[in-house]
């Protein structure tokens, strides 16, 4: 093998990782219960207790999530169990949607 095909097989190894590795980061999540507990609609934030979150990679637990939409927070109360689809966005765990 020649280097030049040398180097165009090494420089698709490595666009070939780079892809895998885009794709095996976090992806949204499917629908997640959980119970609100808490509502700061002025931050646009909702905390929310909730199971393990597989794509997120987060244990069961009470977190306070960015809310991607502040409409998302007006139907909403302290006490409410919620559907809720989430997603980690420039860094912080962002409610995408969530319903009663």
């Amino acid at each position: 093998m020649n280097a030049d095909v040398k180097k165009w097989a090494a420089r698709a190894a490595l666009l070939t990782a780079m892809v895998a590795g885009a794709a095996a980061m976090a992806a949204p999540s499917g629908p997640v219960q959980g119970e609100v507990r808490r509502i700061d609609a002025a931050a646009n934030k909702v905390t929310l207790k909730h199971g393990p979150i597989r794509e997120l990679e987060l244990p069961a637990m009470t977190l306070v999530y960015v809310v991607q939409d502040p409409r998302l927070l007006d139907n909403l109360k302290a006490g409410d169990t919620v559907r809720f689809t989430a997603d980690k966005v420039d860094g912080r765990y962002t409610v995408l949607s969530i319903s009663k």
